[in-house]
């Protein structure tokens, strides 16, 4: 039977499926850089902080609204009390979000506690926004891991807390950063848990 050139060779597709169920080591080195990249690169070792930042569908500015950020926070602290991780610093952008976090690995990792939080989230605003605009983007959070660093010292969890509760100062959207309400430097029911 001929082949169309989208099929992949029996033969690698054998080769990758032993690599797959770990029989063996790939013999083929393109299957496994694919493979690889594929991965995530998550390091999930307790005790360490991560950082961590998100952004909205192809960086629009879906957050600006208040009622957004207003239902990110809700859903962020939601999120927090079911899953048990401890919040340090965050902040919801206009189109971004940044996380400075510590899991609780026995109830859930990092993976889990982002698909909780935005999932719950971006239904409530995808809905919101079909209602109140007509229609809605196809999806609330650009696809895709994000940006994720373990954080190995007092220094560099100090340097990302700042980082963090700066940003709407930086950003000239705010005069302190204590003015920013959608943030652990303002929110008046979602602050900063303890070091």
């Amino acid at each position: 039977m001929p082949r169309s050139g989208h099929e992949r060779p029996r033969q690698t597709l054998a080769v990758h499926a032993e690599w797959q169920t770990g029989n063996r080591p790939c013999q083929n080195p393109t299957v496994q850089r694919e493979s690889e990249r594929s991965r995530p690169r998550r390091f999930e070792t307790p005790g360490e902080a991560r950082f961590l930042t998100f952004s909205c569908f192809q960086r629009k500015p879906l957050l600006d609204p208040e009622w957004a950020r207003d239902l990110f926070a809700e859903h962020l602290a939601l999120t927090r009390d079911r899953l048990g991780f401890r919040l340090y610093a965050w902040v919801a952008m206009p189109e971004h979000v940044h996380l400075l976090l510590d899991p609780d690995l026995a109830v859930a990792k990092v993976p889990r506690i982002l698909s909780a939080l935005k999932g719950r989230a971006s239904t409530k605003a995808l809905e919101r926004i079909r209602q109140t605009e007509g229609r809605a983007p196809a999806h609330f959070w650009q696809p895709g891991k994000g940006y994720d660093r373990n954080i190995h010292s007092d220094r560099e969890f100090h340097e990302k807390l700042d980082y963090i509760e700066e940003n709407p100062v930086r950003r000239g959207l705010v005069a302190r950063p204590e003015e920013y309400l959608w943030s652990s430097a303002g929110c008046p029911f979602l602050g900063r848990d303890r070091w």
